[in-house]
Parts: C-alpha cells; structure tokens; sequence
C-alpha cells in the first residue's frame, strides 16, 4: 500500500478513537491506602490534640445554648457578645492569604528545610564550611543553596503579597450601613477607626440615625445595612424589608452554588414595616439565628416580634457572595460576619503549597544516590587504608601524613556530594520560567473574543499537567455558557422545531442539533479499512483500523439519526396551520399549550432603557427561554403584577388583542415537588390550574395516569432493549492496555510473507447533514408535511402519550431540558374548599413548607397533558470535543455543580460526560441503605462494561461523611467508574470531594472551574484551572493556570502537559546522567592517587563546570524539546499517558541511565589513560594535561549527546547553544593557560596550551579518537534500537501480552516508531488535518471523511 493510504489509516483511527478513563493501579493504591490509615491519619490526629488542642489550644468551639440573640436596634450601646468566646463576634475581615508578617519566614524556612534536597545539602554545606574537611572549597555549596532558598522564598513572598492585594481590595469596599450620628464613641470603644463616609447621603434619615457608607471590615454583627440593586452582599444578613411586591427580592448566588438564576428572598411579615429608619426604631425584635455553619441550603432561626415568634428559614436570608438583583433596595441585619459567614465556612483556607509529582520520583532517585555516595565514601575511605597499609607505611617521604579515617570519609562524601547538584535545582528554575514562557505565549490558547491570553500563575507544578488523571469540572460558566435557548415541542403526539433557530440554521449552514432534523438527510455508511504498509530491512508495518463506528463528534448531528420522523416542521409552520385550520381539534390543543407556556412562570416584563424594547427579568434562564418562546408563538407578556398578567395574543385571524388573566394562586417549584404550579382566572371566568415540571412527576398526576404510565414503561423498555445491545456489541470489542477501543492496531510479518499489493476500497460516505434546497412548490410541501393534523387523523390518547415520551427521550438523550406541561379547570366550589386549606399552609409557623407541599399534591390531581417542550443549556465551544479527547487520553471526567441533578445530567449528556449507551447509577441517601446501594452497583457493573456514569447528590455526600464504611464503598467504586456527576454539592462538599480522590487515587486530579464557590476545589486539587468567565476573575487569580475556555484545556493537558513533564523529566535524568559520568573518571583517578581525595581537575573548571559548560545542554532542552509535534499528540490522545505512567521518569529509567553515565566515564578515563597517559613517553605527562584532556571529553561529549543525538525537536538556538558551548570551553582553556602564575601546585597550568600539551598532536588525536569511538557506539545503538522498535523486536515483553497476531495499540507503541511515522509527509499532513478538525467539525456541521 502506499504512504499516502497509510496516513489516511491514522487519521481514521485517530477518529474513531473512544478510551474510557483509567483502570485502578493495584499497587499503587495499596501503598497509597497503607500510608493514609498508619501514617497519615494517625499523625493528623496526633498533631490535633497534642499540637492545635493541648499547645496552642485551638480548641473547637462549643455550641451556644439557644443560638445568637441579636437585637435589632438603629444603634449599639456596645459590642455584641459571642456567648462560646465570652467576647464581641469576629470583625468582617476575611484572609485568603496563607502567611501573615509574623509567620512567613519560619513557615518558609521549615518549608524549605523539610524537602529532601535541600536538608541534603544543608547536611553537606554545614561540614564543608569547617577548615580542613573539604579538599574542594569551604562554601561552594552553603552560598548557593542560601541564594537558591532565597530566591524561592522571595517568590514565595510575592505571590502571597499579591493575595494580601486582593483581600484588602474586597475588606475595603464599602457598604451603606445605618449609623447613629453619635457612633464614634462607639466604634473608638472597638479599638477600629470606622473610617465613616458621608459624601453620599440618603434621604431617609432623622435626628439620631442616618444611612452611611462603611467599609466592609467595620461591619459587626448587628448592623442594619441597606443594600440597592446590583450591590454585593458583604455578610450573611435577615431580609428586613423590601423593595419588591410583597417584599420579595432577587438574589443571584452563582458565587455561592456556581448558579446563574436568580433566587427570591422575602421578608418576613412581622418585619415589613423595617423599610425606613423611623419603622426600624418602633419594631422591638430579637433575631436568634444557629451558629455559623457550612450548609449553604438550610437556615434555623426565629425572629421574636412584640413577644410573637415567627420562624426565619433560608427564604429570608441573603448569604455573603450574593448580588442583589432586579430589586431596587432591601435592608437587613447582619448576623454572620468575615470568616462566620457561609461561604467563607466552604471556602479552603490558607491551602498548603503544592508540589509537582515527579518530586517525589526525584526523592527516591536522591535517596538512591545518596546511598551510592554513602557507599563510594565509605569505599574510597577504604581503599585509602588499604593504601596506608600498602604503600604509605613504607614511603618514608609520607611520613605523618596519615590522615584519620572520619575526615578521609568526610572529605569524599564532600568531593562526591555533586553527584546530587545543587545546579539541579538552580536550574530547574530556570528551566520552569521558559516553560512558562512557552505555555503562556501560546497564540492558540489566546481567545480574542474576550482578548484573554492563557496565564500561569504558578511554574511550579507544570509537569503536573502532563500526569493528570481526574478531571473535575463545574458546570454553569465552564461547561455551558449558561444561555438557555428554546429549541422544540411535543403537542398532541407531535415534534416541532422552533422556527428562529431553523430559520438561522439555514442561513449559516450549520447543524444546530435537534431543531435542523426535519432539514438534513441523515445516511449511514460502514467504515472502510484502511492499511499503511511500509517495508523496512525485512520487516513492515501495517497500521490498520479497528472496525468500529465513529464516535460522534456532535452528537446532536450523529447520534440521533432517527428522530427525523417525528419532526413535523418548524412553530413557524405550525402557527401557519393553526392559522389556516382555527377550529380543528390539534389547534384548540396546541393554543392550550402555547398558553401554558405564556402563564405558568414567574419572569416580570421589563422596559428597557431605550423605552422601545420589552424585555424579560426571570429567576431562571430556563423560565426565560420558555416566555420569550411564548412571544415568538404569538403571547407576549406585557404586564406583570402580584395579581394579574397581561398578554398580547394573536388571534386565529392575525390579530393582536389584549387579555387579563388573574392571578389566584401560585405554588412555587422546589426540589422535592420538581414543579410549579399557577391557578388563575382567564378572561372568559374559567378556573385554570397549569403545571409544568419533570415527567416523572408529572405522568402521575395525569387523568389518565395508568395509560400514561404503562405507555411510559413501554417507551423506556424498547429504549433500554436498544441500549442493552449495544453494550453487548461494545463488550465483544478489542479493547486497550487500559480498557478503551484501540485507535489503532499495528501487525508485523517478516519480509518472507510476501502479499499482493491490496487496493483500498474506496467507501464515499454521503454528506450527513446537508440542507435541503427549497421546493420550487414549497407550499405543496408544507401542506404534504402538514396535511396528517386535522381532526379525523389525529392520535388516541395512547398514541399520543407514546409519541410524546419518545419525544421527551430523544430531547433528553440531545442534552435538553424537558418539561412536561398539564392542566386542569377547577370549579368554584373546589377551589374555594382547597383555598382555604392553602391559606392555612402558607400561614402555618410549624412544618410550613411540607403543608404547602401537602396541599399542593391535592389540586395537582387529574390533570390533561397539554405538551413539552425543549430547552437547550449552550455548551461553550469546543466542549463536547474537549471531553471526548480527554477520556481517549485515560482522564476520567467528574462534574460538579449546585444545580439539580436532572440539570446535571442533561448538560452531562450534551456534553458527552454520558454517552447515549451509559449505564448511569444514582446514589441517593433518601432511598436508605446507602451501603446497600453501592453493593448493588458494584454487582451491577459487568466486567468490560463500556461506559459507566454515577450520580450523587448533595445530600448523599453529607450522608458519606458520616458514614466511614459507606465512604470506602464509595470510593472503591468510582475507581471502576468512568464518569461521576455530583449535584446539588456546596463548595465545600467540592473541596472534599477533591480531597478524597487525593487520598485514596494514586492519579492526579485536576479541577476546573471560574466563580468564587470553585475556589476551594481548586485549591484542594493537584492542578488548578480558573476560566476567565461571566462570574469574575477569583477562580482565576488564585487558580494555578487560567484560560478563557474550556476548549484550551485539551491544548493546555494534552501537548503542553506532555511536553512539560517530558521536559522535566529528560532535565532530571540528564543532569543526574551528566554529574554520574563525569565524577565516574574522577573515582577512577583515586585508585592512582593513593585515594588521598586529589581533585584529576583543575578547581575553577571544577567550580564554572554546571554554570558555563553544561548548563545550556540541559536547559534549552528543558525549555524547548518535543519530542512529539503537537499535531501527533491532538490526534492521538492516547500518547498522553506516557505521563500518567511515570514512563518519563521511574526507578528503573534512572538506574539505566545512570548505568551508561558510569560505563561512559569508565571509557573516558581507560582510553586517554591506556593511549597518553602511558603510552604517552615524550610529551606532556603531568596530571593537569590527562585531566583537561578528560574534562574536555567530558563537556565536549555531554554536549554531543544531549543536544545533538537526544534532543528531537532541534532548532537554531540548539545550534547556538552548541556552538556558544564548545567555543566557550576553548576560550575557558586560553584564559586558564595565561591567567595562572608559575605556581606549579598543583597542577602546571601556566601556558600549557601553546608550549605543553596544547602544541602536542598526539592529545588532539586521543581527544578525536576518543569521541568517534563514543559517537560510534551511541549512533550504533540508537540506530539498531530505532530498526528494533519499526521491527517490533525492541519491547519484546509486550508481545506476551497480545495475541498471534502482535497487535499494537497508539500508546504501546515504542517512541521512536511515532517519531518515524511523523515524519513521513502525507501522515503529518493527516495529522495536522486531525488536530483541527474536531473544532471545525462543530463550526461547518459534520462532514463525510475525506477520502484521497
């Protein structure tokens, strides 16, 4: 076959790839659980009671007896009094920082001192400052590590500076609080400035109180604040008084549970005179709220009113991190201030430094080499005695010379302490700056939308984004954009697509999902095989695809093929029918439906500024989407008040009349009844009772609920017979070496297998999602589409319930919100017994909200289903692909979010989290057996399964807290699931979440996210990503990297992270490979010198040697290498666990490389030696001559190797590096030869280079002879290990864990074999092509492959 074939081989493959994330490491993991239950666990628990309790009595605090009494009162005599500290409640102040002015230079100093490097070389340094212990200077080693420390400490210093900044930026806004003009006594009383402002005064004030502005950290508990639209809410705060009708009030928590809707707040009635400074000073009342806790959904309190208590719940309280919305004032008591308040409770505080992963493989390589040079000093030390027995004994000119045998010890571990570089560490620094450079000036992870460029706010843990195994992701802002657009509806048994976005489809010509079904024709196509055959020296490889379908890159355009025979048409078409068809029983329905829509809501219509534009203010995007659905379906909401709503209808005719329709009762949704309900009086006297909720919910309370029931079960049964067989048929897939459907496969044959050339069959796949062209005689079309829905036609009621949940689960299974809609007309009578009973509930002071519930279920009875509609939550761009990659490259993909958990798993299916065929288990304390139900879904999972989702709530998180068995249970099966969506979870709950991977995973976890209530999660994680987005930049500022969309996480992980750990680890092993080979000649010198620890090099070489001369070679590499193109590691992601398998750096990598250091140091030595050193009678034979001639080999061959044989990705400043290098070595010799005096110890140096050994050919010819022989073997080796690995011969364990047929996955493949096949033309103009597509595929539509 021909090259150009076998590019279009990878490419297929590179497509059809699918890896769920990876399996457990047994090992691992039994280390990791060994050393959190005897080790870890224990010392936190030591360090709590004898440390934080008994030394510096941190004690926990006690629970007050009845909560905080606060009274409310225009003005404090004096401070409040915290009953569980005997002393004022805590100031408003809050610290994110993690060091204070006195605790950052011991802190730091511990810090530093406790990581394994630098207590190595303390322990070094301090000896070798001692006269007579070192033969290689007093303070080489002390002086650098001071700087290095210093430097780190500095920067250290810097970033918690900058979280100083921003503390004092928020601690300093200010607030308008309600001040006695009087108060300075007060606050001087305090001990604290209030620093009152009153530039800006409020009319409301009298002649001992006034409205001032304060900063937020001169808020006490007890202040009255007053708050106006768009304001910031500085501290937990009891609604007052309000604005709003019946004092509501909109509050927007996305800082809080990351969610966009707006919440309503009411104030208490007893309360509602509180709207001005004089009703504030008639009310006598007394707050008594519960202690400062973490549960950002619950509030217990009571507000006592002239002796009457009445109950406060979390519907009067406005959290901390709120904004007050679409309400123009409110005022409220503050009852928690600074760290008491909730979302500093769930905030992680002062997180502890992190550090990359491959430290700790660097620990072990440290501690090896420790024990070499332990081992080498004590045989050195040895040979030493031997020797004075030998030989010094009977050398009467080394008379007294003995030196004592812990000094001899002490100076070798001194001489060999290089062997571990301080040059190490000093340039890792540097390295990691270019690494940052790199990442940070990555133009395709700059989004110029936004004009927000990818930036890192940390260079410490960048290789640790190349080892990342757990993605956990918030939802609102990361993965969606949070703008909810109305994409369809199901009335009367049929589908139809809304019309604005059809209309726009047509005019980009791009797939829009569901709503352009009705306008593509969607044709199926096997896959053809394809082969890359390429002979080399007898042998070939053959590259050839799995047969397995394509996974969909839009699964809205892919996945659903079959929905086009229930789409209709557009609304547009089916208002034209109603139009033409106004008497006919589908239009009666579907006017019903629509104005169902219209009513059963809670937006209020809003004038804009303009004064032309009406447009809506809601408490949820989804109600939103919903009535401007309405508007464009012919009801506009014009008007809203407590009691009535306003719509402009069009009529059947066309034409536009107004109608009142009266409000009577509203039942609000919440998240146990998952609906709402309206009960109003239309215009014409009728009693209408509509609702809206999820299905499973609002099937029961149909009238006909038995065949709506049984019509959903046969729905659901035949989507999960479909959905069974095709888990079967993924079962008997080919899987990888971690469990996913291989990309690709590779065979083998010897040159022997001799086959005919086979030529490829070309399959042209049709384009799936081409527009139709419009009908000359469109309205012929229309009427052909149309003309099933007049009333003789129309389906039974079975048919229709059928119809309609197929509907709901094609909606769901694109990703959309679905809603259900009903209602009900109730007669006088009824209504007015069931008032009463509802007038009852609502006023109830005990269990108020389960009586509403109560009452509601009873008029939500015997419903008629009026239809459903669709609502789509836009994904950013890019963030199915994304998530798909990341899973082909072995990360599994959490999500996290406060929303509901139907939310949670809609937005996880659009954005491919959950695959149509998962198998999704959710856990649910409310179910009761919480151990039970983990079992049963530990039983349920079918070894091989092929995607698997687990859903958990809030709730059942708490639960798991308190539950130690079930929260093993727990994470044990997550190690065998793919995917997890945790709802309804508070940040702290995230944090936790986090930290329990961290504990009990041995991979790396990654959170993601971009409001202020992910702070805490990505705090706790490994690696940190903060997004630029809608809800501010905190995420951001103190997240470890920051990109603008989710879509550059791929770029950011899969190539970037790559490179960087590949980077770092190649710096690692290169360093400690360099320093092992060329202090190997200098430990074959001591058997010549006596073992008296003589230096074979001269000591200002010795000295320069890390900083001029071998420094470039390990840090341009460092900073610049790659060693896969970006391209080759975007289209196949499976290469990105050459970092989560530590196949960059591990034990058995070092102990070979340090094994070819030390057999390169042996012929280093053993040729100069054997060719000048003896045979070498007429020239120069002093010691300074053989030992430049090895210094020189030295730097010229480490240079040779790393630069120019190990480096792949060799550019110009490669080259430069070279040259600046070994021409620098050469000036370093002449300077050395004329700067040195005529003393000749030890070594004759004084123009040696022009009269001694520099001026002798047979020194040069020993230096050449030397390095042909090293670049002779290297080559040598590289070449038959480059023919190996094509061959299949190199890794020949792998085949033992293949069949006959050797069969090779992307990420088995040897390295080498990638780097060939990238160089081949056509295969990187494939993958080139690969890297872009699944970006452009979303941009254009889903396009046929492309077959040359």
């Amino acid at each position: 076959m021909s090259r150009k074939e076998g590019a279009e081989s990878v490419e297929k493959a590179a497509r059809t790839s699918e890896i769920p994330p990876p399996a457990p490491t047994p090992i691992h993991e039994e280390r990791e659980q060994w050393f959190q239950h005897h080790i870890k666990l224990p010392t936190k628990r030591l360090y709590k009671a004898f440390i934080l309790e008994l030394l510096l009595r941190q004690k926990p605090l006690p629970p007050s007896r009845n909560g905080r009494h606060i009274p409310l009162r225009v003005a404090h005599d004096k401070a409040l009094v915290d009953e569980r500290r005997d002393h004022a409640y805590i100031s408003n102040s809050i610290r994110s920082s993690r060091y204070t002015i006195w605790d950052f230079l011991p802190k730091q100093f511990f810090f530093q001192a406790t990581r394994l490097a630098n207590f190595y070389f303390i322990c070094i340094g301090i000896p070798q400052a001692i006269p007579g212990f070192s033969t290689t200077g007093n303070y080489t080693t002390i002086l650098p590590l001071c700087f290095f420390l210093l430097l780190t400490i500095c920067k250290e210093g810097y970033d918690d500076f900058r979280r100083h900044r921003l503390d004092k930026t928020e601690n300093n806004t200010y607030a308008t609080v309600l001040r006695s003009k009087h108060q300075e006594s007060y606050t001087e009383a305090l001990g604290s400035s209030p620093k009152t402002s009153y530039t800006q005064r409020d009319p409301d004030e009298d002649e001992e109180a006034e409205w001032a502005r304060i900063k937020w950290h001169n808020i006490k508990v007890g202040d009255v604040l007053k708050l106006k639209r768009n304001d910031p809410v500085p501290a937990d705060v009891v609604l007052l008084s309000a604005s709003g009708d019946d004092g509501l009030a909109y509050v927007e928590t996305m800082a809080l549970d990351g969610e966009t809707n707006l919440k309503t707040r009411q104030a208490p009635h007893a309360l509602r005179s509180c709207h001005a400074i004089t009703g504030l000073k008639a009310t006598n009342a007394e707050i008594v709220a519960e202690d400062p806790n973490r549960n950002l959904y619950d509030f217990n309190g009571s507000v006592v009113v002239d002796q009457s208590t009445f109950p406060l719940t979390l519907n009067e309280v406005i959290l901390r991190g709120s904004v007050l919305r679409n309400t123009q004032s409110v005022i409220g008591i503050v009852v928690n201030t600074g760290e008491e308040c909730k979302i500093r409770m769930n905030a992680n505080h002062h997180p502890k430094a992190k550090k990359p992963r491959l430290e700790r493989y660097t620990n072990q390589v440290v501690l090896v080499l420790i024990f070499y040079v332990v081992v080498l000093s004590v045989g050195c030390s040895g040979g030493y005695l031997l020797w004075h027995d030998s030989t010094e004994k009977q050398s009467w000119y080394l008379n007294n010379a003995y030196v004592p045998f812990k000094q001899i010890i002490v100076g070798f571990l001194i001489m060999f302490n290089n062997i571990i570089p301080l040059a190490l560490y000093i340039s890792l620094e540097i390295v990691k700056v270019g690494q940052m450079l790199m990442v940070s000036g990555d133009m395709e992870m700059y989004d110029e939308e936004t004009n927000t460029p990818m930036t890192c706010n940390t260079n410490t843990i960048l290789e640790n984004l190349g080892q990342v195994s757990y993605v956990l992701s918030d939802k609102t802002g990361t993965l969606t954009e949070n703008v909810m657009k109305f994409r369809g509806i199901s009335v009367a048994g049929t589908a139809w697509m809304h019309w604005s976005d059809a209309e726009e489809a047509r005019q980009t010509g791009v797939d829009q999902g569901l709503q352009q079904s009705s306008l593509v024709v969607r044709k199926s196509a096997e896959h053809a095989k394809a082969a890359y055959d390429r002979d080399h020296d007898g042998g070939g490889i053959v590259v050839s695809e799995k047969e397995l379908s394509r996974p969909a890159l839009n699964r809205r355009s892919t996945d659903r093929g079959r929905h086009n025979e229930h789409i209709r048409g557009t609304t547009k078409d089916l208002l034209r029918h109603i139009r033409s068809h106004p008497d006919s029983r589908f239009s009666r329905k579907t006017r019903e439906f629509i104005l169902a829509i219209a009513l059963c809501h809670t937006a209020l219509p809003e004038i804009q500024q303009d004064g032309m534009e009406l447009d809506f203010q809601a408490s949820s995007p989804d109600e939103l989407a919903l009535v401007r659905a309405a508007q464009d379906l012919g009801f506009l909401v014009i008007s809203r008040s407590t009691q009535s709503i306003t719509l402009r209808e069009v009529d059947m005719k066309g034409q536009e009349q107004q109608h009142v329709y009266r409000i009577l009762d509203v039942i609000e949704f919440s998240s146990k009844r998952k609906r709402m309900s309206i009960i109003v009086r239309s215009p014409d006297g009728k009693i209408l009772l509509i609702c809206k909720g999820a299905d499973s919910v609002i099937v029961p309370l149909l009238k006909q609920a038995a065949l709506a029931v049984r019509k959903s079960h046969e729905v659901r049964r035949s989507v999960q017979i479909e959905r069974d067989l095709q888990r079967k048929s993924e079962q008997h897939t080919p899987r990888n070496s971690f469990g996913g459907r291989p990309s690709l496969t590779v065979r083998r044959r010897s040159s022997m297998d001799i086959r005919p050339e086979q030529k490829r069959n070309t399959l042209d796949v049709p384009n799936w999602d081409r527009p139709l062209r419009p009908s000359l005689d469109r309205r012929s079309t229309e009427q052909g589409r149309l003309s099933g829905l007049d009333d003789f036609s129309l389906p039974d009621d079975a048919q229709i319930f059928s119809n309609t949940f197929k509907h709901l689960d094609d909606f769901a299974t694109e990703g959309l919100r679905t809603l259900l809609f009903a209602q009900k007309e109730l007669s006088e009578d009824e209504y007015t017994s069931w008032k009463k009973l509802y007038q009852d509930a609502t006023t109830a002071l005990v269990n108020r909200q389960e009586r509403i519930e109560a009452a509601g279920d009873i008029v939500e009875r015997g419903l008629t289903l009026l239809g459903a509609s669709a609502i789509e939550d836009k994904l950013q761009k890019g963030v199915p692909e994304t998530i798909d990659k990341l899973r082909r490259a072995n990360m599994k993909i959490w999500m996290l979010t406060g929303d509901k958990r139907e939310t949670a798993i809609n937005i996880a299916h659009s954005a491919r989290i959950c695959q149509p065929d998962s198998e999704v288990f959710i856990i649910d304390a409310t179910k009761g057996d919480l151990e039970g139900q983990l079992r049963d879904i530990t039983d349920e999972l079918l070894p091989g399964s092929f995607h698997s989702v687990a859903v958990i709530d809030g709730h059942t998180l708490t639960e798991l807290e308190n539950n130690p068995a079930a929260t093993d249970l727990f994470y044990s099966l997550i190690s065998t699931i793919d995917s997890v969506i945790c709802c309804r979870a508070s940040p702290a709950q995230k944090a936790t979440i986090v930290k329990g991977i961290r504990a009990r995973m041995f991979g790396l976890t990654l959170a993601i996210g971009d409001g202020a209530n992910d702070i805490a999660m990505i705090t706790a994680s490994h690696v940190g990503i903060g997004i630029s987005g809608k809800e501010g930049l905190q995420a951001s500022r103190v997240a470890d990297f920051s990109i603008a969309q989710f879509r550059f996480l791929q770029r950011l992980l899969l190539v970037h992270g790559r490179w960087n750990y590949d980077r770092t680890a190649k710096f690692i092993l290169w360093t400690y490979w360099k320093e092992m080979f060329f202090y190997m000649v200098q430990e074959l010198y001591q058997r010549y010198n006596g073992y008296s620890g003589s230096s074979l090099y001269e000591n200002w070489s010795l000295t320069v040697l890390n900083t001029l001369f071998t420094s470039l070679c390990v840090i341009v590499p460092g900073m610049f290498e790659q060693d896969l193109a970006a391209d080759t590691l975007l289209a196949i992601p499976e290469m990105y666990v050459y970092g989560q398998r530590n196949q960059g750096l591990n034990v058995p990598q070092f102990i070979a490389w340090m094994a070819l250091g030390a057999l390169q140091g042996i012929l280093v030595w053993f040729i100069p030696w054997a060719l000048y050193g003896k045979l070498n009678v007429m020239g120069d034979n002093g010691t300074f001559a053989i030992g430049n001639m090895c210094f020189t080999l030295a730097i010229m061959w480490t240079n040779i190797k790393l630069l120019l044989l190990e480096t792949q990705y060799k550019t110009l400043i490669v080259g430069v590096s070279f040259a600046i290098t070994t021409s620098g070595w050469y000036a370093w010799i002449a300077f050395l030869s004329f700067a040195y005096s005529d003393n000749l110890s030890p070594f004759d140096i004084k123009h040696s280079l022009e009269k001694d050994y520099g001026k002798d050919p047979n020194w040069w010819l020993v230096l050449l002879v030397t390095l042909a022989v090293l670049v002779a073997i290297e080559l040598v080796w590289k070449t038959l290990r480059r023919d190996m690995a094509l061959a299949g011969w190199w890794s020949l364990w792998r085949r033992w864990r293949h069949d006959s047929d050797n069969a090779k996955n992307p990420e088995e493949l040897d390295l080498e074999v990638w780097q060939e096949m990238q160089r081949e033309p056509a295969i990187r103009e494939k993958l080139k092509r690969l890297a872009r597509d699944d970006v452009t595929e979303r941009e254009v539509g889903e396009r046929n492959y492309a077959r040359e």
